[in-house]
């Protein structure tokens, strides 16, 4: 990522984001390795206290969708820093449950504190990814790993400081500190993070959850984040079990689960960056289905591989499975966005917060699916074959990307342009419906080079009216105008026929 060709406001955005992402991810983190046991002490099963981590992603399930639906209306700064400010406070209460007397208060304290920061955690989410779209449209996919790798670091570093902080002045000590450091964080971005806000409302069009996943494309991106969060899910409920044969010290116990984290952390970037500007993101979801099939069967390994467990093996089984879902999570969402807009949903803010709530309930959907399956097929198969189900979920999902490759055609625009102040490209200039000219930063009125009503064919040679260039017999037959005009689209693209048209709309050929 070329930082060099970013705007100030556009450094600012990503150095509060990364901060934020990586203080969110430790206090998210940090409850796992020291509740379970005051939990115990307080007469709590393993169920309950179970259901109390498994309520936070049912939480952010239902609700994200809701954060993405109403991101414009609420304004993506005002829920980007509620969220961070909820989710640090409840980490601190969180922190004062040791001091809780009795079972029952304390197990419904324990629900109430993490419903409530599943919520914050939603939307801060749901926010954060509406405006690494919004002000990142060229490196939609590179910004969104970057920030993923902080988030990742987060996690890891999260139960490693908190187990430090936990010897050092027990049970509360962790949340009070980090908790406090994520409620600093949140200060912060109230008065840095600059104003994101978009206040004009596509009222024609009714875009909801329901209508984006209508679109096939879309609605494979939304199966593929829920398929890679399951993954993720089933490791961290059964790896633990699954390498007790090797009698491993705690500290080289807790190096196993960083493998697959690290992994996804350094490489989500890289990914990024090639959905950005060298690959398709299906062919990078293809690519991470794949890993993730060789992961899960060299961890096992598969019934097929070996009937022996060999810790180097799962070694490199934990980084194929970090490779895959860094690969599937990134390309995920940038697939989701692309699609939905290129289907004709409006490429603004309301767009952007529907497709980051989409993304943020599904991983949550498969971050409580994935656990929860994984104990029941633990326990009747054990890990050799539990683990296949995951295998088979990956293949179906890459199956179905091979069949969009394979049977999706070129897409073809017809773009209406209407009154609005809508900007399209032609040549190497930038017009707008109300006459403007925008060249090289400075703006010229001119006469529009098409009527309101017309639809853009093809590229317009200077000096020219773009309609009969585009009928012209030397147009149609020759190649002067791409090499004259450094036109960058391609008349072939488009119909010469603009009665078939419908004012508005967008049509294409394609199954994405």
């Amino acid at each position: 990522m070329d930082l060099s060709s970013f705007t100030k406001r556009q450094i600012l955005t990503l150095v509060v984001f990364s901060i934020a992402d990586f203080c969110n991810a430790i206090c998210v983190s940090l409850q796992a390795p020291f509740y379970p046991q005051e939990a115990e002490a307080k007469g709590a099963t393993a169920t309950e206290y179970g259901l109390v981590f498994g309520i936070f992603e049912l939480v952010v399930f239902l609700v994200s969708p809701i954060y993405g639906m109403n991101l414009n209306k609420i304004g993506p700064k005002f829920l980007f820093n509620g969220g961070i400010f909820t989710t640090g406070i409840c980490a601190i209460l969180f922190g004062f449950l040791d001091k809780v007397e009795g079972h029952l208060p304390f197990i419904v304290l324990s629900f109430v504190i993490r419903i409530v920061e599943a919520m914050g955690n939603a939307a801060f989410l749901t926010a954060s990814f509406a405006i690494i779209a919004k002000e990142f449209p060229d490196n939609v996919a590179t910004t969104f790993a970057s920030l993923e790798t902080f988030f990742g670091l987060g996690l890891i570093v999260g139960p490693t400081v908190g187990g430090a902080l936990y010897e050092m002045g027990g049970y509360t000590t962790p949340f009070l500190v980090l908790g406090s450091a994520l409620f600093l964080c949140a200060v912060m971005t109230a008065f840095v993070l600059p104003a994101h806000g978009e206040h004009d409302v596509d009222k024609k069009h009714d875009a909801n959850l329901t209508s984006v996943l209508r679109i096939p494309g879309v609605l494979l991106a939304a199966g593929s984040i829920v398929v890679t969060s399951m993954s993720i899910g089933f490791l961290s409920a059964t790896l633990e079990p699954h390498l007790r044969q090797f009698k491993l010290s705690p500290m080289v116990l807790g190096l196993m689960f960083v493998i697959n984290g690290g992994t996804y952390a350094l490489t989500a970037p890289c990914w990024g960056w090639l959905c950005d500007k060298k690959v398709t993101p299906k062919l990078a979801s293809l690519i991470g289905c794949i890993f993730i099939v060789i992961g899960f069967c060299l961890i096992g390994p598969a019934p097929f591989v070996s009937d022996k467990t060999t810790l180097w093996v799962t070694i490199v089984g934990l980084m194929f499975h970090g490779l895959g879902i860094a690969a599937l999570l990134v390309s995920s969402f940038t697939d989701a966005l692309r699609t939905s807009i290129a289907h004709g949903f409006p490429n603004n803010l309301e767009t952007y917060g529907l497709i980051s709530g989409l993304w943020t309930s599904t991983f949550a959907l498969g971050a409580f699916i994935g656990p929860s399956l994984a104990g029941i097929l633990y326990d009747k198969w054990k890990f050799q074959w539990a683990s296949m189900s995951i295998v088979i979920l990956s293949v179906v999902i890459a199956t179905v990307v091979i069949a969009f490759l394979i049977f999706s055609r070129p897409r073809r625009m017809y773009k209406e342009i209407g009154k609005s102040s809508e900007n399209f490209l032609i040549g190497a200039r930038t017009y707008n419906s109300s006459g403007g000219l925008s060249e090289g930063g400075s703006a010229i009125k001119i006469k529009p080079p098409l009527s309101s009503t017309a639809s853009l064919p093809c590229e317009r040679p200077p000096g020219m009216s773009g309609i009969i260039a585009c009928n012209s017999y030397k147009n149609r037959h020759g190649t002067w105008h791409r090499r004259d005009s450094g036109a960058l689209v391609d008349c072939n693209g488009y119909s010469s026929s603009f009665s078939s048209l419908e004012p508005g709309k967008y049509r294409y050929d394609s199954l994405a």
